[in-house]
């Protein structure tokens, strides 16, 4: 097996991630392509905001919910450094034929994938930790 056969190979099925005749070409991306490689990455995802919060002093940890949910999108769109790990994370993961893709279209795509990776992180949110109830 090749690179690419092997990357598909382990990557998790989304049924819910319908492929239909009239999506976009970034539709088709992010459901073909980004929702597996997300899913298959959660953990890594995860982790990686972990070290995050505390490479920023755990002041994640000080937030109540709605601070916290602004907190993980703020992250992820003003620290570009952060943010292009969080990438690498993500399109490492590309087959050949779909960084092909990636490339010619790098911008919108690039948005659709940290917008979905902020939803991830946000979602999961009781993964960093309980909340004070005031």
């Amino acid at each position: 097996m090749d690179r690419s056969q092997k990357l598909l190979s382990i990557r998790p099925l989304i049924s819910s991630a319908k492929i239909v005749p009239n999506m976009t070409e970034e539709e088709r991306f992010q459901n073909q392509t980004l929702r597996p490689i997300l899913k298959l990455q959660n953990d890594l995802l995860l982790a990686s905001f972990e070290n995050y919060i505390k490479k920023m002093k755990n002041t994640f940890y000080e937030f109540k919910l709605e601070k916290r949910m602004n907190y993980i999108t703020k992250s992820i769109q003003k620290d570009i450094k952060f943010r292009n790990s969080l990438k690498g994370m993500i399109t490492g993961q590309f087959t050949i034929e779909e960084y092909g893709v990636y490339i010619q279209n790098s911008s919108a795509l690039n948005k659709r994938m940290m917008n979905m990776v902020i939803k991830r992180l946000q979602d999961q949110i009781q993964y960093f930790g309980k909340l004070e109830l005031v």
